[in-house]
């Protein structure tokens, strides 16, 4: 649309005592260190000594919008909303039944995100999650999804061609929120019902974690992939008859769906707030209770073996993934920023 982009992000490898030179916008700074959270990683950059860097680089950049996301992580997006001078954005993420470091720390973080001019949330779950410690008001902008890249016009492996049908799994399977289990064990009943039924596993994570549900169920027919290279994605979900993310929570949205969606497959998922906010039950998906592989396996076979209830869903959910657009998407952003300057130009207090 126009406008210039810069990046500042974490920097992986290299000598983290220095920021890596520019390329191309993106601005690498500190070392990451990994760490739990919400059921999931983070790589974080923690390096408090870097704010001098970082003030310098915003001074020098004279940036008309700071856009950070997760806020509330430590710590380079503090750094960066302390030292910025300009109009100051935030996308706030998680999405979870609560938060203790929220509460007890709220004080601490009142002087962050007092300097925020506008403030976005993926998902309502989202937005409902964050007002419970920092009220304030939200936009609700979803992430989005490159409908070039996943359509149903990619073309399908040779392998998928052989009339098997196959369920596919995307995610980081080491993390048990995203339910992996769960479809495992529902597996059998589904081999019951859909003869020669597949299941593809697509992400990181160590395959022996699952070792003793394998063991008990059978492995035959289940293949771990492992992480794959990205441009062969969209072949996978082309590949699959229907896509699953048995989620047991902490899922503020639902980016796999809207590939999934985008291109043109039904899909499974369980019924938590971040998907249901993505897609509606019977419309683009059907939603299982999380947890509840008896459930899972009743409803993955009913979309195996009807194929007219399996065309109308991905039809509906081709239609919804449009306006999931990436250009869609931005023009609700640039919205965002274009509200947040006038506000600050005209002298009204901060949202």
């Amino acid at each position: 649309m126009g406008h210039d982009v810069a990046v500042l992000a974490p920097r992986s490898g290299g000598d983290p005592s220095r920021m890596a030179p520019d390329r191309d916008g993106i601005h690498e700074i500190g070392r990451t260190i990994t760490l739990p959270t919400n059921g999931s990683r983070a790589w974080l950059t923690l390096d408090l000594t870097r704010y001098g860097e970082i003030r310098r680089l915003l001074r020098r950049e004279r940036f008309d919008i700071v856009h950070v996301h997760a806020p509330l992580t430590p710590a380079l997006t503090w750094m960066a909303l302390l030292g910025s001078d300009t109009v100051n954005v935030a996308t706030f993420h998680a999405q979870r039944d609560g938060s203790a470091w929220y509460r007890a720390l709220a004080p601490v973080f009142a002087p962050i995100v007092n300097r925020l001019d506008a403030r976005i949330a993926v998902s309502e779950p989202a937005s409902a999650f964050i007002n419970r410690y920092f009220p304030a008001d939200y936009m609700v902008i979803p992430n989005g999804v490159d409908l070039d890249r996943f359509s149903p016009e990619v073309e399908p492996f040779p392998w998928a061609a052989d009339n098997a049908q196959r369920i596919l799994f995307v995610g980081r399977h080491d993390e048990p929120r995203k339910g992996l289990d769960v479809l495992l064990r529902a597996m059998p009943a589904i081999r019951c019902r859909v003869p020669g039924v597949r299941l593809i596993v697509v992400g990181s994570g160590d395959e022996r974690r699952h070792g003793a549900t394998l063991d008990a169920i059978g492995r035959d027919g289940i293949s771990f992939l492992g992480l794959i290279a990205p441009e062969d994605l969209p072949r996978y979900y082309a590949s699959c008859d229907v896509f699953c993310a048995p989620s047991t929570g902490h899922e503020s949205f639902g980016i796999v769906l809207l590939e999934a969606m985008a291109t043109g497959k039904p899909i499974v998922a369980s019924d938590i707030p971040g998907y249901a906010s993505v897609l509606t039950h019977s419309r683009e998906g059907l939603l299982s209770q999380p947890n509840d592989s008896a459930g899972f396996s009743d409803t993955i076979s009913a979309v195996l073996t009807d194929g007219s209830m399996a065309a109308a869903i991905g039809e509906a959910g081709q239609t919804t993934a449009q306006s999931y657009r990436w250009s869609h998407i931005a023009a609700q952003v640039l919205d965002v920023y274009k509200g947040a300057w006038k506000a600050r130009a005209t002298g009204h207090l901060k949202t």
